[in-house]
């Protein structure tokens, strides 16, 4: 039997929030609970119980909390929250304010700035004031296209103080990627710097902010923050004016914090946007704050002092994952930038320089790095590194093995899935539990994650499709502009009434833990057999001369048959001998099913601004087929690799 890769101690267990909050679950509710897979099967069979235990625990900040947990709880959606709560998300993310490090920023190898939680309560305060002044209140929305930098937390708590809504963009989305996003949302307010490195490079962005607002009249301010240049130009910019001016009439003092109710809008997320345009996905205060305390404490061990960090963007759900661990009164490690400029050690220097604790990171970014020279477990020391998370896709069972034997031997890894869909994670990392090769380690609590066949059937040891069975405070609020609520129930209820279908095919395994196959809309299906397109990448990918690979479902003669096209390192040569050394290794490892009737070449693969390749975009360009929104791709000009393949006619 194979051994697990990591496995706490009995002293570490102990040690853990989650280990004390099942005790206090204990003595709230008379229950006796071994472990955490106890807690998980009481958080799902007394979800009411198990929310109001958490909120009572952390002892939540807010005008009041009392009143019902839940109503209506058989309805998802439909279930209330905390109908009588009132409460300030940004209050919860401001209760330290001394003289540590609320935030570390690292820009490549250019910049490098501290800020104390004394210095961000400052800061929020001023900024809170010069919104107000602009009219800015509950319900409005602030639109930031702008960097991962100590800014954007806290003008994003600033408006979250005053009961406005937040929406975000990395400054690497195009001008229509940007109309597509904030054109629907109409934000007042525009947050933005005049620029952003990468890869050692400037870029600037006021050029194409000026062409975003013209497009967008409900903006009427745009706050720019020198970033690249320190006196940049405003002309043409609608009430542009500079981040210290913009509230340097105010001074700093006690915030008043809005008090509002649990399903206040507090976040406009975007999906992905390669079917159509992208979704605006309206996140609650309080299913944010609870969602995230659940997670942060209790599944990623998150304390006081801890020092958080995780590579993302602005656009990007892991970016407000991270700002919220501020609740923890722990410190957040921004980096902005190219993950491998100057060298791709830079994550790890951060790390070691400024202690991290906690590192994260994406499947993507592991998988780069074990093709890479680099092995940090022999270069730096990462002796404050405990827990190593990922996101993002799968984290193939080789990206397992990489982390322990080419990062770090004695940390616990986590790989975890959900996303923007619910601002956090269906399963993932759990303290007291060993890390098994391949497997996320738990579902997570207060979730109600099960594994359903085409007829509604629970499957163990199988695969099938990702569900939640009952609700959780992070359903969002639904779709912006969607005022039926048609949209919002096809894309999460239409496949099993009152349950949610996530688009995740997975397994749960013989240790409660779960492996994550890929997307089910872009699952095979060659003669009816459905196949994960990670199960193929997983082998495909170990290959030396195969840098990346990318694999989809031709429709042909009736059928489906497998696709697979593939970058290649430099020096190899796509000939029949690579042909076929891949079909032996797919055919040798997974199924002759999995085998591709085609291998293909190509330059790129397509990708959204996340770093996810995008298989459903590939098989519209297969097929023949507009993709909707090239503008989610961080790099469309790839699809012309894809288009009228001789290969694909025969």
């Amino acid at each position: 039997m194979p051994e697990p890769l990591w496995q706490p101690s009995r002293e570490h267990i102990e040690r853990t929030t989650v280990f004390d909050f099942t005790r206090a679950v204990e003595r709230d509710w008379g229950v006796s609970l071994g472990d955490t897979t106890d807690l998980w099967q009481f958080s799902v069979d007394n979800i009411d119980k198990f929310w109001r235990s958490l909120v009572d625990y952390f002892d939540l900040a807010g005008e009041t909390w009392e009143g019902p947990t839940v109503v209506d709880a058989d309805r998802l959606p439909g279930a209330k929250w905390y109908p009588e709560a009132r409460f300030n998300f940004a209050e919860n993310l401001l209760k330290r304010r001394d003289d540590a490090d609320a935030m570390v920023f690292w820009c490549e190898d250019q910049s490098r700035r501290r800020v104390s939680f004394a210095e961000l309560h400052d800061q929020v305060s001023r900024i809170a004031q010069a919104l107000r002044a602009e009219g800015i209140g509950p319900g409005d929305r602030i639109g930031a296209y702008i960097p991962n930098m100590p800014e954007a937390v806290a003008a994003m708590l600033a408006a979250a103080s005053l009961g406005a809504v937040w929406s975000s963009c990395s400054p690497d989305f195009g001008v229509q990627g940007v109309l597509d996003r904030f054109g629907q949302i109409k934000p007042k307010v525009l947050f933005t710097a005049d620029g952003y490195r990468y890869n050692g490079k400037t870029h600037d962005s006021l050029g194409k902010i000026r062409d975003i607002t013209a497009q967008i009249p409900s903006v009427e301010r745009v706050v720019v923050i020198p970033f690249a240049d320190e006196d940049p130009d405003l002309q043409g910019l609608p009430g542009g004016v500079l981040w210290d001016a913009f509230f340097a009439a105010f001074g700093p003092g006690e915030i008043a914090f809005h008090q509002l109710p649990f399903d206040h809008p507090l976040y406009i997320m975007y999906s992905s946007g390669t079917t159509g345009a992208p979704k605006c996905i309206v996140h609650s205060t309080g299913g944010t704050l609870l969602k995230h305390a659940c997670e942060h404490a209790l599944h990623c061990d998150i304390k006081r002092d801890d020092r958080v960090f995780f590579f993302t963007t602005c656009g990007w759900m892991m970016w407000n994952w991270l700002a919220s661990v501020l609740a923890r009164e722990a410190t957040v490690m921004l980096y902005d930038g190219s993950p491998f400029y100057p060298s791709p050690a830079i994550l790890f220097d951060y790390a070691d320089t400024e202690g991290a604790t906690f590192f994260g990171t994406s499947a993507k970014f592991i998988d780069a790095l074990a093709k890479s020279a680099v092995r940090p477990i022999e270069s730096h020391d990462l002796s404050k590194v405990t827990r190593l998370w990922s996101t993002g896709s799968p984290l193939v069972p080789e990206g397992f093995d990489f982390v322990y034997q080419g990062i770090k031997s004695d940390v616990q890894l986590a790989s975890f899935t959900g996303g923007t869909d619910i601002m956090g994670g269906f399963a993932g990392g759990d303290p007291t539990r060993p890390v098994w090769r391949g497997e996320l380690q738990a579902r997570m609590l207060g979730m109600d994650v099960d594994v359903f066949d085409t007829d509604g059937q629970s499957l163990r040891r199988e695969k099938g499709e990702l569900v939640c069975k009952k609700p959780f405070p992070s359903v969002p609020l639904g779709f912006l502009n969607d005022a039926e609520g048609e949209r919002f129930h096809n894309a999460y209820f239409d496949v099993y009434p009152n349950i949610w279908c996530h688009g995740d095919y997975v397994e749960i395994t013989e240790h409660g833990g779960m492996v994550v196959y890929g997307r089910s809309d872009a699952t095979l299906n060659p003669g009816g057999v459905r196949i994960g397109t990670a199960e193929i990448y997983r082998q495909v990918e170990k290959l030396e001369a195969i840098q990346e690979s990318i694999v989809i479902g031709q429709e042909w003669d009736n059928d489906v048959r497998v696709v697979l096209f593939v970058v290649l390192r430099d020096g190899s040569v796509l000939d029949d001998d690579l042909i076929k050394t891949v079909r032996d290794q797919v055919r040798r490892n997974c199924t002759p099913r999995h085998v591709p009737a085609k291998v293909v070449q190509v330059a790129d693969i397509p990708r959204t601004k996340s770093g996810k390749i995008t298989e459903l975009a590939v098989r519209d360009v297969v097929h023949g087929r507009a993709v909707k929104n090239k503008e989610a791709l961080a790099n469309p000009e790839a699809l012309a690799f894809f288009a009228d393949r001789e290969e694909l006619n025969n």
